[in-house]
């Protein structure tokens, strides 16, 4: 039944991407090119090889292909996926403006001139007029020729490439500003939670929150490195890494994630599993980050001087009988200590209320990543990004260190959070 609605799901999306690209093509290929035109071939062959490079893109890591080849298809891929929705949007407004400047302008439709009557004849019909010889029949008017756009092209072809190109002017600077925020690097952003139970030892402890960072075959070991020295600058306490630190396997992968040895805290760094991590061998990652100097919280629990610090895994490790164990890692702890849990999904904060989890640190959202993709994600998340109290657990959502798919964020900005534990005693 699953696969049947994956399949569904699949081929409606491509249904869309192949309506959606036609659409393109008219507006952005066929109505700005004459036929036979060098530029039209062109456009022609982007319009089909550039889909076929983001299908790519999205199966080549699932499809087991050389890692090289995963990289080659990544950039121009996924960097197509991410251009074709803010070209798409910006089309889809420009439509109005288009269909307005195309407008037949007024006074220009074909007037009938009136007949007049002249009264005094109007009894007597007017004998029939000889019929006229065809060489002496005026000529009819020729139809007036479009007149020529600048450049040479007709009306109708400057006006499709003066909108196109301002749709795709700002769909490219909306891109490449966004791309460009993920590959300077995370922003640190800090927030302070107070803890009911918490002791005043520990106010003003540091735990710098990262989730998301997503190496594969465009962000790898100098993203790792920006991160890992962004964390350290920060002198956190505690380091929590809440899952989807990863698109590959270890072997594909394992050289980026290097960096990772020299995150340095005062009480260690921490990892849990994320669902990409579902898609990329998550016990082997587990293995790895372990032999890396981070401790895995799978299902399971630290109890630290001033609280206890507790991980699930993600439920995606459902279908390999390992998800989220709440009672494992929370069943018999000592509910007079303050509990912090690592979970990747926010979903699972109503678990998390349930056994009286005081702080849950999650990612998962990206912040929606692409905008307006911060509306969708609000329909699957309660929470999308930010801080939120759910009865007397409160709720902690980072957007995310880096990038799933295209290297690209609209709308929801790369962050590390320095959450900052504060005491009601202190």
């Amino acid at each position: 039944m699953r696969i049947v609605l994956f399949a569904g799901i699949g081929l409606t999306v491509l249904a869309l991407l192949v309506l959606v690209h036609r659409w393109l093509w008219v507006r952005l290929v066929r109505d700005t090119t004459r036929p036979g035109a060098a530029a039209r071939r062109i456009g022609t062959a982007l319009a089909f090889a550039l889909p076929l490079l983001s299908v790519a893109a999205l199966t080549a890591g699932r499809a087991g292909a050389p890692f090289w080849l995963q990289q080659s298809v990544a950039w121009p891929g996924y960097m197509w996926l991410a251009v074709l929705l803010y070209l798409s949007l910006a089309m889809a407004v420009a439509e109005p403006v288009r269909a307005f400047l195309l407008r037949r302008k007024p006074g220009t439709e074909p007037v009938t001139p009136a007949l007049s009557v002249t009264p005094a004849l109007s009894a007597t019909p007017a004998p029939p007029a000889p019929p006229a010889q065809p060489a002496e029949a005026p000529a009819a008017a020729p139809e007036p020729a479009p007149a020529p756009a600048p450049g040479g092209a007709t009306r109708r072809q400057f006006v499709a490439r003066a909108v196109g190109g301002a749709a795709a002017l700002a769909a490219t600077a909306t891109v490449a500003h966004g791309t460009y925020g993920v590959l300077r690097g995370p922003r640190v952003k800090r927030v302070q939670v107070p803890l009911a139970k918490l002791p005043r030892a520990a106010h003003g402890f540091r735990i710098a929150v990262v989730s998301d960072i997503h190496l594969g075959p465009i962000l790898g070991r100098a993203h790792t490195t920006r991160i890992v020295e962004t964390v350290n600058r920060t002198q956190p306490d505690l380091i929590a890494i809440v899952g989807d630190l990863v698109d590959g396997s270890v072997h594909d992968l394992g050289p980026a994630a290097e960096p990772l040895r020299r995150l340095s805290a005062r009480h260690g760094a921490y990892f849990v599993t994320g669902n990409h991590e579902y898609f990329s061998g998550a016990q082997q990652w587990v293995d790895h980050v372990r032999e890396l100097g981070l401790t895995p919280l799978e299902n399971a629990r630290r109890a630290l001087p001033y609280f206890d610090l507790a991980g699930v895994n993600d439920v995606a490790g459902e279908t390999e009988g390992h998800g989220p164990d709440f009672t494992a890692a929370l069943g018999d702890r000592d509910p007079a200590r303050t509990a912090v849990l690592m979970a990747h999904q926010p979903v699972v904060i109503h678990d998390a209320v349930r056994h009286g989890v005081d702080l849950q640190l999650s990612g998962h959202t990206h912040g929606g990543q692409l905008w307006p993709g911060n509306y969708l994600a609000e329909l699957a998340n309660p929470t999308v990004a930010g801080l939120e109290r759910y009865g007397d657990t409160q709720l902690y959502v980072s957007r995310g260190a880096g990038a799933w798919g295209p290297p690209v964020r609209v709308g929801a900005p790369s962050d590390i959070t320095v959450v900052e534990l504060a005491s009601y005693q202190a």
